[in-house]
């Protein structure tokens, strides 16, 4: 990919003059959180539990943006929300700072070590310790623009996706969250790019519920690939691909909680697809398109998010500024669409539900704000917690 397709990949929507950067709290420096946050993505801990409240006393927000962008952050921004009202407050003393361009965040199941991407043309992946906010030390992921990572379920991997480069990087996590150098890297270079793209763009990457494969995303190539990881080597092998329709553009999948079936984002062709999964061999069936709710014209989908219960998805469009809910019906093999909301912000980049599910945050790239709405538990109907609150260039919201 040359560096002009990156550079507009990765500061679309950045406008001259974005929201000057918010005073930022420092995070909790106490023990690792009551529900130690997904392995796979900020935020997935995904629905209320039947009968909870909400954790008393303010809990940790972490913020990622663009170091390098112009009005963007310092580092990793550090924030706290009340989980009962959904405000968050900053109080001007947290960033963690010596990361570059931490644009996707996601933790350690054990709810102790961040890890952050550093989209970069020399990307790396870098590791926090909570509890102190101390740089752990960075690691190159052998490719350009990583803008995805997640923790593997048992804790030892983290595997990241190169935009840049149409890669996937496996690094191995110590005892202590700190990671060791790349054991694995596989590049996309098959099929060939899809209608408009000049080379694979990995944009996602994540493990299956059952742990049993990995699954890359890659938007360039129109394909989802399945892979097996020696839990041993730290090294992936191909078992399975699916390919999209032509252009579809796929950017980001999440599963359903029964295992059996995944929702698929289209960024460019501005669809989502319904994909049945089959565990035991890695394949995924890529359903028909389907409606975004956003009228006509492109709208970027760009994330999805399914309650914990499988009862209801969201959908984050940044062209319409929008969240649209489905309904999943017949145990997840179908999407329903009810409705779409307004996001209260500019290019929403990234959604992610709070621990309880019961609040949903919208990163609002264009804006530079972070957005906050009520999850109602029956319905599955947002209602907006208040006023948005003031991030620089913000691309990731991670609530723990």
């Amino acid at each position: 990919m040359s560096g002009a397709d990156w550079s507009r990949r990765r500061f679309a929507g950045v406008l001259a003059g974005t929201a000057a950067a918010a005073a930022l709290p420092a995070c909790d420096d106490g023990p690792a959180p009551e529900d130690p946050p997904s392995p796979t993505t900020p935020g997935a801990r995904t629905s209320p539990r039947p009968g909870s409240t909400a954790p008393a006393g303010p809990r940790p927000l972490l913020l990622g943006t663009y170091t390098s962008a112009d009005g963007g952050g310092k580092g990793i921004g550090l924030a706290e929300y009340e989980p009962s009202s959904g405000r968050i407050t900053g109080t001007g003393t947290g960033t963690v700072t010596g990361v570059g361009d931490p644009s996707y965040l996601a933790v350690h199941p054990d709810g102790r070590t961040l890890y952050a991407v550093n989209e970069r043309e020399d990307g790396a992946v870098t590791a926090v310790r909570l509890s102190d906010r101390k740089v752990l030390g960075s690691r190159s992921t052998g490719g350009a623009a990583p803008c995805h990572l997640s923790v593997h379920p048992r804790g030892r991997w983290l595997l990241s996706a190169n935009y840049g480069s149409g890669s996937v990087a496996v690094h191995p996590i110590d005892a202590s969250g700190a990671l060791g150098e790349r054991t694995g890297l596989v590049t996309h270079s098959a099929p060939p790019p899809g209608p408009g793209q000049r080379g694979p763009h990995a944009h996602q990457v994540v493990t299956s519920p059952d742990g049993g494969h990995v699954l890359a995303v890659d938007l360039g190539t129109d394909t989802v690939y399945s892979y097996r990881l020696d839990d041993a080597a730290g090294t992936l092998s191909e078992a399975a691909r699916a390919r999209t329709r032509p252009g579809a553009g796929p950017r980001h999948l999440t599963f359903h909680p029964g295992g059996r079936y995944a929702y698929l984002a289209n960024e460019v062709d501005n669809t989502v697809a319904v994909c049945a999964y089959d565990p035991g061999t890695g394949r995924l069936r890529i359903g028909e398109a389907q409606s975004t709710g956003t009228g006509v014209g492109t709208s970027y989908p760009a994330q999805v998010l399914v309650t914990r219960d499988g009862a209801y998805a969201y959908l984050a469009n940044r062209g319409h500024n929008s969240l649209t809910r489905y309904a999943v019906e017949a145990d997840g093999a179908r999407l329903r669409l009810l409705d779409t909301v307004p996001v209260g912000g500019d290019f929403p980049r990234q959604i992610a539900f709070s621990p309880d599910g019961a609040l949903l945050f919208a990163a609002n790239q264009r804006s530079g704000t972070v957005t906050v709405f009520h999850v109602d538990q029956d319905s599955g109907e947002l209602r907006s917690a208040g006023e948005p609150f003031v991030s620089p260039v913000a691309v990731c919201a991670l609530p723990l």
